[in-house]
């Protein structure tokens, strides 16, 4: 039981690290490319600049609500998983 567990913990944290890792590298592309829409659109029509501002920091914060979700659920993988006080009494000994 106690192997079990183990490897369960150890599937879950290497789970959690991976959707950070994955969802950080999508956030940031999509960002990026948001970012660098909203400058040539800024570079293009200068008096819209307010409206794409708020615009672009909006979808900022969309796309970044993404990657917090990700982390949330990553932490409930390590965290709140069946076989934690299993685990952290093996790792304590």
């Amino acid at each position: 039981m106690e192997a079990e567990a183990l490897k369960f913990f150890i599937a879950c944290v290497t789970a959690a690290g991976f959707g950070i890792a994955i969802a950080a590298f999508g956030c940031g592309i999509g960002q990026g490319l948001g970012l660098k829409a909203a400058a040539e659109g800024v570079a293009r029509n200068p008096e819209a600049s307010g409206k794409i501002t708020v615009t672009m920091l909006i979808g900022l914060a969309m796309i970044e609500s993404l990657c917090i979700y990700a982390l949330v659920i990553s932490l409930i993988l390590i965290f709140a998983s069946p076989m934690t006080e299993t685990v952290t009494a093996l790792l304590t000994h």
